[in-house]
């Protein structure tokens, strides 16, 4: 009987929880059109990365940002990177490509930034036996939060999707570009 009453005063005391667990767990899927990926991309400048909405999935966020870059953005073949602290980013390439790199011992890390509404904690550092290859059209690229990445050499130019995958909740939950509210 004392196992019963013991088992039944827990589920009572856990029961609060689970009703915030339902609570918070989302209800609704969120949209980003390709209009609005556009309106983005073409309102971008000068920038490369441009952070398109942040989501609550509940516990975490994620983030899908548009990232535009030429020869002007990469390293010149130097094994130099960023490392995002807390935030896996997911890399789908929609035009052009050049050589990535990506993992390796880090050397020469940086303090941490304080992070911004596009990545969290940032630093960068020197990679030595990193991954090189070539990535282009099509391609998926995974980086775990902590991998050391760069693009060494863009030929010409690479348009991509980054979705940012953000269990620490260090991305602001509900953001919307200001282009696409």
């Amino acid at each position: 009987m004392h196992t019963l009453f013991s088992v039944l005063v827990t589920a009572l005391m856990l029961l609060p929880a689970l009703s915030l667990a339902q609570e918070a767990a989302p209800t609704s899927a969120t949209d980003i059109t390709a209009a609005q990926i556009r309106t983005v991309f073409e309102s971008m400048g000068e920038s490369i990365d441009r952070q398109l909405k942040v989501v609550d999935i509940g516990g975490e966020n994620v983030g899908v940002g548009i990232l535009h870059r030429d020869g002007d953005n990469d390293t010149d073949g130097e094994h130099r990177g960023i490392i995002h602290a807390q935030v896996t980013e997911v890399y789908i390439i929609l035009s052009g490509g050049g050589t990535l790199l990506t993992g390796g011992e880090i050397l020469e890390a940086t303090e941490p930034s304080a992070g911004s509404i596009l990545i969290g904690p940032t630093f960068s550092g020197q990679s030595r036996n990193g991954v090189v290859r070539e990535i282009s059209e099509g391609d998926v690229v995974v980086i775990p939060a902590g991998v050391l990445h760069a693009w060494t050499l863009i030929p010409d130019e690479v348009t991509y999707l980054s979705v940012r995958v953000d269990p620490d909740l260090v991305l602001p939950a509900g953001y919307v570009n200001p282009e696409i509210r």
